[in-house]
């Protein structure tokens, strides 16, 4: 893995140095113009390889080229901001690097050589990591960035990371308590930054940064359509960053372009594992799309793939470790909701991941003791729901309650830990905690009870930001209210409710087929028609013999009996 990645490099090198002083081109990451006082064209081609890798967020790559860049020429104070830049990672969520990037910083020293653009990148990369919380400087680094986009109006990188600094402005990865994409001001950022990326794109459709930006922008269902057309040059743009072959997959999956989004995870996956990288996030991607396609044949082994993979990694590293734990909960507990296979969630999902000792979870802990903590909810509520859904009234409902006491204990044991990714958790366990409770209910016929809780987490549910991806809460509770409403013989108020799903989840599969049932059984054979053929077009590479396939190819009226 190593020997690829070095010939990749080797190779970017090549074509890069073959370029302007400037200009870095091809390389497999897209082209970036970034002029600098370096005095190496070496350097400066490490430099500018860089600057491309961080456009895709391929972080550890950026790291490499930037300190040989500067290892080539130590004075090169234009290595040491890119160095520190990539120690900020402004949309993903996981904890600014700050120590690391001061570090860095203090080797900066403003010389005589320095143009008066190149002194302004380097004040705007030290108010990124000077004193005071991380939300204020991120605002305070957006107006340094958008300083220099104004005094120098064709210099399309401080175009592209002024985009990227207001985008990491209005994501909710900033702090527990910032402000959603939804809101208001956020969204205004969002599009602020959208159309400043979309200006660099006009101007050089080879960018990574701006048809990069343009997705993470318009990545929610209402914009997404807005970002197809980046979305389909990206991965073309940038093929060497297995981050760039994922990204894509964002805007369609928000349109529920399946076929498109597994191959873009496909082809992520591999380029990840070839470079010795494994992108998880990406893989759990995958086994959903092939999920909403009835695929379950194929999205099966990429559980033992995920298993294999994190068995793999170093005991040391607690982080990874429990993030990949998480990630493998997520997909086992995906499966079985989605496959919907209650009666082999146990086997489905495996024994509950083990953390290294230091990683157990404790009230009050820290951030790794949140981490391990999570990662055992995901395997927790896919079992309260199998539970809830086959167990008899008195085994099946302990059995679901005990899930509920679990996801209620994890909520006390991450209170408090200020990490974005922790604190976004906290609705999604409550909320998972009321539709196994709600399960539960209608398993035993009180589906009054069951619908007012499912009320309340629809409420919490509309509350969160519009999603990014997989429904963070696995089951969306619009779609499970509609099936409580369903078996409670109220089709009609069962159609609002999957509609309200299909709007926040487009082309979900369960969703679907729940739209065409309520139809079905309202009497609407129009819109019974309508669904049933959608989810067939949807499912046509779907595994062969599947109940649902059977009951989608039935007449309205005939499937609606089901």
């Amino acid at each position: 893995m190593r020997r690829l990645r070095a010939l990749l490099l080797l190779i970017g090198l090549a074509v890069a140095m073959s370029a302007s002083h400037a200009r870095a081109q091809g390389a497999g990451l897209g082209t970036v113009d970034f002029p600098t006082s370096a005095r190496s064209e070496e350097a400066q081609a490490h430099f500018l390889r860089g600057v491309a890798a961080l456009h895709s967020f391929w972080y550890p790559v950026a790291l490499e080229e930037f300190r040989a860049a500067t290892a080539i020429e130590p004075d090169f104070m234009m290595g040491y901001w890119g160095e520190a830049l990539a120690h900020n990672h402004p949309i993903w969520g996981d904890p600014q690097e700050t120590e690391a990037a001061r570090k860095v910083l203090a080797k900066i020293r403003i010389t005589p050589k320095l143009t008066p653009r190149e002194q302004a990148y380097l004040q705007a990369v030290k108010i990124l990591y000077g004193p005071g919380e991380k939300p204020a400087r991120d605002w305070a680094y957006a107006e340094a960035m958008a300083e220099i986009h104004r005094d120098y109006p064709e210099d399309l990188e401080a175009a592209a990371f002024y985009s990227l600094a207001l985008l990491g402005t209005a994501y909710p990865n900033r702090s527990p308590d910032a402000a959603t994409p939804d809101d208001p001001a956020a969204l205004r950022t969002r599009m602020r930054a959208a159309a400043v990326a979309q200006e660099v794109y006009r101007k050089e459709p080879n960018h990574p940064g701006a048809a990069h930006y343009i997705l993470h922008a318009f990545d929610d269902p209402n914009h997404a359509v807005l970002a197809l057309p980046a979305a389909r040059r990206y991965a073309e743009i940038a093929p060497a960053a297995p981050h760039a072959l994922h990204m894509p997959s964002h805007i369609f999956l928000q349109l529920g372009m399946w076929p498109e989004a597994a191959a873009s995870n496909e082809a992520s996956w591999k380029a990840s594992v070839e470079l010795g990288e494994p992108n998880y996030h990406g893989l759990h991607w995958l086994l959903y799309a092939y999920l909403q396609q009835g695929r379950y044949n194929v999205a099966e082994p990429l559980l033992a793939t995920m298993r294999e993979s994190l068995a793999g990694l170093p005991e040391g590293d607690v982080r990874m470790r429990a993030y990949g734990a998480y990630t493998l909960a997520t997909m086992a507990a995906t499966f079985v909701v989605e496959t919907e296979r209650w009666e082999a969630a146990d086997a489905l999902i495996g024994a509950p991941p083990q953390q290294p000792a230091r990683a157990e979870a404790k009230p009050g802990a820290g951030p790794y003791q949140a981490f391990a903590a999570l990662a055992r909810t995901p395997a927790v509520f896919a079992r309260g729901l199998a539970a809830a859904k086959t167990g008899s009234a008195g085994t099946g409902s302990a059995d679901a309650q005990r899930s509920i006491d679990a996801l209620e204990a994890t909520r006390e044991q991450i209170a408090g830990v200020a990490v974005p990714f922790v604190a976004r958790l906290d609705p999604v366990l409550k909320i998972q905690a009321m539709e196994i409770a709600a399960a539960v209910d209608a398993g035993k016929g009180d589906f009054d009870q069951a619908i007012r809780t499912m009320k309340e987490a629809i409420a919490l549910t509309d509350a969160m930001p519009p999603p990014t991806g997989p429904p963070l809460v696995i089951k969306p509770p619009h779609e499970l209210l509609g099936e409580i409403l369903l078996a409670a013989g109220r089709p009609e108020d069962a159609a609002r409710q999957f509609t309200a799903a299909l709007f926040r989840h487009p082309d979900r599969a369960r969703s679907l087929l729940g739209a065409a049932r309520a139809a079905a059984r309202s009497g609407d054979s129009e819109n019974a028609m309508a669904f049933y053929s959608e989810f067939l077009r949807q499912w046509k590479r779907a595994d062969p013999g599947l109940p649902e396939l059977s009951e989608a190819r039935k007449s309205p009226d005939q499937a609606g009996a089901q």
